[in-house]
């Protein structure tokens, strides 16, 4: 049975595995140039393909790993004949899922630890920014590019494949929906779960004009936020004005929104507009700010492992219950 599963899945795992030789060796020549350099505007490109890279990794082997694992023998009917071969029908899925599950983490962790090694000088330069010029890794869209968490995506993309295609039974229809609820879990857990898997901390500051990194505003509305520096290498989830009782000051003051341009007439200069945020902190506004340090990145990176682990879990189980339904 080992040898079948090998043999059904070795052309998709070869073709990712070569593809992952590839993109390791661009990463082994380009690597050693980063170290040292505080400038990395040139490597936007780079920086921006590991990132999507990581992220179809595990569509990839959800659609074509996971999806024709079941369906296609469904669709043909060699599952009946396999299990005519004194082969039982969990046995028949252990290994299936067993060896894809094995081959789909070993590859997510080999191209995780080879991004994350090539962006280490990248990352720990924006560790050290505070105006959010540069992207950490603690960032969303940075986070599920780095360390063990695309273990966790791969696994969970695999099952989702396998238990999608044993309900719907036709591979095409599989991959489509595999694809769309992959992608929606994948947007959901960093919006909706990561913030909260640890209890984020919160910081009130004074509103000083030299840290001040962006107003926000408009003619009909004036300003309508602010933002201050924040903790370096930290992931922000709130910077938000609160007023003297430390309720959310919005909209802002109205001595505020004399200093945001009105139609018609030229912006005010930066010191006229630095003297008025001033006033928010002689009125006795602070800044507030919410944020996950960059010292969870660990943590959070367990825990969301964990997460995708037991979904994983969670998937297999419910193909095995599916398992006594198939014909």
């Amino acid at each position: 049975m080992t040898w079948l599963a090998w043999r059904q899945l070795r052309i998709p795992a070869l073709s990712v595995f070569a593809g992952l030789i590839a993109i390791a060796v661009v990463l082994a020549i380009t690597g050693p140039d980063l170290v040292g350099r505080t400038d990395f505007s040139d490597e936007d490109v780079m920086f921006g393909g590991t990132i999507l890279v990581l992220y179809l990794l595990p569509a990839v082997i959800g659609v074509f790993w996971g999806v024709p694992m079941i369906t296609r023998e469904l669709e043909s009917g060699t599952h009946s004949l396999v299990w005519n071969q004194t082969v039982t029908r969990k046995r028949w899925l252990t290994t299936k899922l067993g060896f894809g599950l094995l081959a789909a983490m070993v590859a997510a962790g080999l191209l995780g630890w080879a991004v994350s090694w090539w962006a280490s000088p990248i990352d720990a330069h924006a560790a050290l920014q505070t105006e959010g010029g540069m992207l950490s890794r603690m960032a969303p869209v940075v986070f599920g590019a780095r360390g063990i968490v695309p273990i966790g995506y791969a696994a969970f993309a695999l099952t989702l494949g396998v238990a999608v295609g044993m309900l719907l039974k036709r591979t095409v229809a599989a991959m489509a929906v595999t694809l769309v609820a992959l992608a929606a879990v994948l947007l959901l857990v960093p919006n909706f779960v990561r913030p909260h898997l640890l209890p984020a901390q919160t910081e009130t500051v004074p509103i000083v004009a030299r840290d001040i990194t962006n107003i926000t505003g408009n003619d009909k509305q004036g300003i309508i936020e602010i933002g201050v520096r924040s903790p370096a290498g930290a992931w922000v989830l709130a910077n938000e004005t609160v007023d003297p009782a430390g309720n959310l000051a919005a909209p802002l003051p109205s001595f505020v929104q004399d200093c945001a341009p009105r139609p018609g007439q030229a912006p005010p200069d930066r010191g006229s507009l630095d003297e008025c945020m001033a006033q928010l902190g002689i009125h006795g506004y602070q800044q507030r700010l919410t944020f996950q340090p960059g010292s969870r990145f660990w943590p959070l990176q367990w825990l969301e492992l964990a997460l995708y682990l037991a979904m994983t879990a969670l998937l297999t189980w419910f193909c095995f219950r599916r398992l006594r339904h198939l014909s």
